[in-house]
């Protein structure tokens, strides 16, 4: 405990952001691999005449683990902040309902912590691409004595390297602006259903920590499965692009990138780096997937997705709401709000 309130938020958020980050970034990286291009292609057995993905597709699932570690502070203890304190500002100075209170609180929140977390998304996401060599007896995940995360990094640099780590920006905040704007509201009004009814039966006296983070986990579990199948498709676009910032070419198919390997880094790899790189927007990227794989192309991973953000949700709040509650050492009341 800090005897700082906005400390112990950021310490709280930063906890729960890590631990479930390290559980579920397997599934994540996942649904990266299932929404590129080339899925098929790039992963696919070249043994069988079947369209199954190989073992290929499950190796080095930890891969750019690393830039996430380092972006989880700053990012997650971005968000709370500016959460706490757009949620009191706009209760104090406007007469908005709770849930529009907490959908624009939320919203400003996530376009300030998508400043911290682009260029760490764009990185984690081309080094979980990045197709591991087959050795014998080599380990799992991260395998090469390499970092993926600075193989990635030194895959983006070169030309208007700041502009390719800023990929995807206004795509992240598509995604997480409806689903933040979903989620709480609805996150908010199941778990103030809970305690409502707890009250009604007589039971008003303090919760205990233990069933405070199972309300919570459970209230945010279900909001976060239902937000994030209703925003796959922004999803699987901002994959898109901040895939295409490690592409060979600027405009290149995203084929090319997945297929290079973990080893790609010499003056091959330096050459591509110093191309040129253009920017495509979001709505030229969404009309290339409907026209390739049709409009369910675009939820492509919805089902992987929303396992993994209902299991991430879940924890991530209820370790929050619980690690917040035991770093101020406050008792919490039930007719509290989140956070």
């Amino acid at each position: 405990m800090s005897g700082n309130s906005h400390v112990d938020v950021m310490l709280a958020g930063a906890a729960a952001a890590f631990t479930v980050d390290m559980m579920i970034y397997p599934l994540d990286t996942l649904k990266t691999r299932q929404q590129s291009r080339d899925f098929l292609r790039t992963f696919a057995d070249p043994s069988s005449q079947t369209r199954l993905p190989s073992k290929q597709l499950f190796r080095g699932l930890y891969q750019g683990i690393g830039i996430v570690v380092v972006a989880t502070l700053p990012a997650a203890g971005t968000f709370f902040t500016v959460y706490e304190a757009s949620k009191t500002f706009i209760g104090h100075h406007t007469t908005l309902p709770q849930p529009l209170v907490h959908s624009g609180a939320s919203a400003i929140a996530e376009c300030a912590s998508c400043l911290v977390l682009t260029p760490a998304e764009v990185i984690k996401q081309n080094a979980q691409m990045l197709r591991q060599q087959h050795k014998s007896g080599g380990g799992s995940g991260s395998g090469s004595s390499n970092s993926t995360s600075l193989q990635a990094l030194r895959q983006l640099g070169g030309a208007d390297s700041g502009r390719r780590l800023l990929s995807g920006y206004s795509a992240l905040v598509a995604r997480n602006l409806p689903f933040t704007a979903i989620q709480f509201p609805i996150f908010e009004y199941a778990r103030e259903k809970v305690w409502s009814r707890r009250r009604r039966q007589g039971n008003a006296e303090k919760r205990s920590l233990l069933e405070t983070g199972v309300v919570t986990g459970t209230s945010a579990g279900l909001a976060g499965a239902f937000s994030a199948l209703i925003t796959t498709p922004m999803d699987v676009v901002k994959t898109r692009l901040m895939l295409s910032a490690g592409s060979e070419h600027a405009d290149a198919k995203q084929g090319a990138h997945e297929r290079i390997t973990k080893t790609d880094t010499g003056p091959a790899a330096s050459k591509k780096s110093n191309m040129k790189y253009e920017k495509r927007g979001g709505m030229a990227v969404a009309r290339e997937v409907v026209a390739e794989k049709g409009v369910a192309g675009l939820f492509r991973g919805a089902v992987l997705r929303s396992v993994w953000t209902a299991v991430g949700s879940g924890l991530y709040l209820g370790m929050y709401e619980v690690a917040k509650t035991w770093l101020t050492g406050d008792e919490v009341g039930d007719d509290e709000g989140f956070p």
